[in-house]
């Protein structure tokens, strides 16, 4: 089948690489020296699923209408590289790899003749150097749409992907989404101090601040009517106990995310932006806690300050102290 991946980087990457390695034909979308180190020498894959190089046809977009798209580009570059591939788009079906909770309604608009599925990517990989991903944590796709079950599209799209790495349609794909943001707000830690996500979710001074940003998140979720779902071990049942335990107690659940990720750094999606100078998709993260309080009428004060942290460290490029990161946030 003729496969394409628009964004190979970390998860893109991993995506298209095992799609390769199924037999497939696979066309990639990338920029820059990750585009010229492809080229030249494949894209490398290695880490839990082992190692391969794929040698697939490269550009800065698809030249040739696929049967089958993975979108993995970052939220807010989604919308531009659909509306340059509208037409090749057109009715076929479209998975929307991405963090955040606004990705498989933009495509749907953009893309009304198509089938469009969400998918929500749990394992963890870097991308760090041209050409090469490394999968540091292995773990599940979930690919759904709504809050109902699994349709056509979805099945369909987690049969072609499930043949290659772990992959399942997925009921209740909303609420899904919400649990995936939950899990995502480790990535804020690492993205302002530089540390793995490992190394911030064992700090004595930082876990604090992450299992209140969690917290916030949680509460914000069930204010909005939102039934989580089960994924990662977290269930709708676990995250409401998890907003209502003792903080010391609450603490717990980042701590046991953080030692889930296994021993290999994990760097989050975040702090890979931060660090090969791109944007990163905190206002898709944090920030889409934000903005859901702020549609309630509420305020999320934790997030907010952390969008506000990780966007400093962008344009300073200095990251800050666990002292100072505690301070910062206790000041508000």
């Amino acid at each position: 089948m003729r496969i394409g991946v628009i964004g190979a980087g970390a998860i893109g990457g991993t995506i298209a690489a095992l799609l390769d390695r199924g037999g497939h034909q696979v066309d990639v979308t990338a920029r820059g020296e990750h585009l010229a180190a492809i080229r030249r020498g494949g894209l490398r894959l290695s880490g839990a699923w082992g190692e391969h190089t794929a040698h697939v046809q490269s550009s800065e977009s698809l030249q040739h209408q696929p049967e089958l798209v993975f979108l993995c580009t970052k939220a807010q570059d989604a919308p531009a590289a659909l509306s340059a591939h509208r037409q090749l788009l057109d009715e076929i079906p479209v998975v929307i790899v991405q963090n955040g909770l606004t990705g498989l309604e933009t495509a749907s608009t953009l893309l009304p003749n198509s089938d469009c599925v969400g998918a929500l990517a749990l394992y963890a990989a870097s991308f760090l150097s041209p050409g090469q991903i490394t999968v540091t944590t292995a773990g599940s796709t979930y690919i759904g749409a709504g809050d109902g079950e699994a349709g056509v599209p979805a099945i369909y799209a987690a049969d072609v992907l499930g043949a290659v790495m772990p992959a399942t349609a997925t009921s209740n794909f909303i609420g899904a989404q919400w649990t995936k943001l939950i899990v995502n707000q480790v990535n804020a830690m690492p993205a302002i101090t530089g540390l793995s996500a490992q190394e911030t979710l064992s700090s004595a001074v930082l876990v604090p601040i992450i299992t209140a940003s969690m917290r916030e998140a949680v509460r914000t979720g069930f204010a909005s009517g939102i039934r989580y779902g089960s994924i990662q071990g977290l269930s709708n049942g676990l995250l409401r106990a998890f907003v209502v335990a003792p903080a010391s107690l609450a603490q717990q659940l980042p701590r046991l995310i953080g030692r889930r990720m296994g021993s290999t750094p994990n760097p989050g999606s975040t702090l890979q932006s931060i660090r090969r100078g791109q944007p990163s998709e905190i206002d898709y993260l944090n920030g889409a806690v934000v903005e859901a309080a702020t549609r309630l009428g509420r305020e999320a004060p934790v997030n907010a300050a952390l969008v506000e942290l990780v966007h400093e460290v962008e344009r300073t490029g200095a990251f800050l102290g666990r002292a100072a990161v505690a301070e910062r946030m206790q000041r508000g």
